[in-house]
């Protein structure tokens, strides 16, 4: 929703290079503005693009880039987990852990020609 800040989490800082670099030239009318956490004002960032799950950023909404479940520091509203086939085992793993949870909405989304669509 409009105004809410975005945690993006990667242990890959190739990966979180590449997408910093994607979302500031989406094209001149709509990049999106990010930084980087541990280049300074965190905190200022609408979206942060860091290796730790913690929203010095204020987010309330955390993307895992790299395919590697992580435990938010505190409760986020949205996780949003990408998976690769390279970490498609971990994240069936991670699914089966995550329906166990009450408190745990989950849903699953794929690409199907370009286009994202709800399955399963």
């Amino acid at each position: 929703s409009d105004g809410e800040r975005l945690l993006i989490v990667s242990g890959d800082p190739l990966q979180r290079q590449r997408i910093s670099q994607a979302l500031w030239s989406l094209n001149e009318e709509s990049f999106l503005a990010n930084g980087m956490a541990g280049e300074g004002h965190e905190d200022r960032q609408p979206i942060l693009l860091s290796e730790m799950p913690e929203p010095v950023n204020g987010a309330r909404f955390m993307a895992i880039a790299d395919g590697l479940w992580r435990e938010g520091a505190s409760s986020f509203t949205r996780i949003f987990f990408l998976f690769d086939d390279r970490t498609l085992q971990h994240a069936r793993e991670t699914w089966r852990m995550l329906r166990g949870r009450e408190e745990v909405e989950h849903y699953y989304w794929k690409q199907d020609g370009g286009r994202w669509v709800q399955a399963g």
